[in-house]
């Protein structure tokens, strides 16, 4: 019974207009859009997140590194406690390389902090996690099926609120040519 209501445009009905049936094919198509297209770049964009995350986990490496200066005291507007202070680390080629990065404040010079670098010995940010990287990858294949699907249901409201229009001037024209034939209208 609800499918045959729900599909009362497809069949034979002497009161069913064209814009009737434009609407039932917009609706079809708009649906397909966000379901099918949707999911597809739901799923690509998630597969793609979390494989560059892999990546990131591969080539980057925890290294000991030694600080060269006494790092300030923390303060209010530091970020997460850190502070910035210049360190020392052997890349993996066995150079001596110094940098700026963020360590933990009030360590005095020549206390041994954790660094991440990537495979050229370059200072990088800590990688993320598996689990914050499932997470991330999960979130940006929801983005992006919003993404698909925002577009396609603003598309197809704008065409149903057109028809609608249409469908309106046509019931005043048809209202119009009856009162007509009614006669004169009463107060």
């Amino acid at each position: 019974m609800r499918a045959t209501r729900r599909l009362w445009r497809w069949r034979s009905n002497p009161l069913r207009r064209r814009e009737d049936i434009v609407e039932a094919w917009i609706t079809l198509a708009v649906w397909v859009v966000v379901v099918v297209g949707g999911t597809v770049a739901g799923v690509v964009t998630a597969h793609a997140a979390a494989d560059m995350l892999a990546q990131q986990r591969a080539r980057r490496h925890p290294v000991q590194a030694v600080l060269l200066a006494d790092a300030p005291p923390m303060t209010a507007w530091a970020a997460g406690g850190q502070v910035r202070e210049s360190v020392r680390w052997t890349a993996p080629d066995g150079t001596s390389r110094t940098a700026w990065t963020l360590v933990d404040g009030g360590q005095k010079r020549g206390a041994r902090v954790v660094v991440w670098q990537d495979d050229r010995g370059r200072l990088a940010p800590q990688p993320t996690s598996r689990a914050m990287g499932a997470v991330e990858a999960g979130l940006f294949g929801t983005g992006a099926a919003f993404l698909v699907a925002a577009p396609a249901l603003g598309a197809g409201a704008v065409a149903r609120a057109r028809l609608d229009r249409r469908r309106m001037a046509r019931w005043d024209r048809e209202w119009e040519l009856l009162g007509r034939h009614q006669g004169p209208r009463t107060a």
